[in-house]
């Protein structure tokens, strides 16, 4: 009983978010999104336009949650571990490090779009 309701539960959620994917960018309709690309340059002048150091750390920095993400994903499997201790541990320094690289970043301004 419990899996059927399991598998009815996520069948809905998901043919739900499909059917708000879907809808949701056209009501949304501007001048932008008829353009071929949304990245801000015009595709018909040159192609050797200096282009901003800044897009280059935002991909960095979004690089670097999608692996916080990806290395903590595992965690609540991991409990079911004979030592509990150390994947806790190992777990804050994980995330201590991450703090420490943002905030670091932070105190340099490397996240600061303007100039």
């Amino acid at each position: 009983m419990n899996l059927m309701l399991i598998l009815t539960t996520n069948t809905l959620l998901a043919l739900l978010l499909i059917t708000i994917a879907f809808w949701l960018p056209q009501l949304n309709i501007y001048t932008e999104k008829y353009k071929p690309y949304e990245c801000g340059f015009d595709p018909m002048e040159s192609a050797r336009l200096p282009f901003s150091m800044k897009f280059f750390l935002v991909a960095i920095t979004f690089l670097l949650f999608d692996l916080e993400i990806a290395l903590l994903l595992p965690l609540p499997w991991a409990t079911q571990t004979t030592n509990l201790k150390l994947m806790f541990t190992m777990a804050m320094i994980l995330i201590m490090i991450l703090a420490l690289g943002l905030t670091y970043e932070w105190l340099q301004k490397g996240l600061e779009w303007a100039e």
